[in-house]
């Protein structure tokens, strides 16, 4: 089935979107909740002429978010957690953990926008996250978890 987003669906695409689903999922989930509509010929006419009139207005966007992407690329982020025995640590770091020091760092990313490989960390080490700004401006971020002193 295939069907236009109304707005941003986290694991699915972006508003405006044009994606294919299972039926039951867009039948019973995405359209009863407004979050999507049915993608026929006509809905794709009108959202090929919205889109190419949104397209200039987006530039400006995108410039802001490459802007941001580029400060974000040369940060060197250290998150303290506590260790127990060896390197493993007592609970984990989690997007919330990164999203409070990009903060701290002074850029403000919302954490449903940061995907840790692997979903969290639970050692200390270097490792890596991608943070999606927008659509088209995505950045990998290395990070370090450290031990708390």
């Amino acid at each position: 089935m295939e069907l236009i987003l109304k707005q941003d669906v986290e694991h699915l695409g972006f508003k405006d979107d044009v994606v294919t689903v299972k039926n039951g999922y867009g039948r019973n989930y995405l359209i009863p909740r407004g979050m999507a509509t049915m993608a026929t010929p006509s809905a794709k006419k009108v959202l090929e002429e919205n889109l190419r009139q949104r397209a200039h207005k987006e530039k400006k966007v995108v410039d802001a978010a490459t802007k941001t992407a580029d400060a974000i690329k040369g940060l060197e982020i250290k998150i303290a957690s506590k260790v127990g025995t060896g390197d493993k640590l007592f609970g984990s770091v989690t997007t919330i953990d990164l999203a409070a020091a990009l903060a701290k760092q002074g850029h403000e990313v919302d954490k449903k926008f940061i995907s840790i490989q692997g979903g969290s960390v639970k050692r200390l080490g270097p490792y890596n996250a991608q943070i999606r700004l927008h659509r088209d401006v995505v950045v990998d971020l290395g990070f370090d978890v450290i031990a708390e002193k």
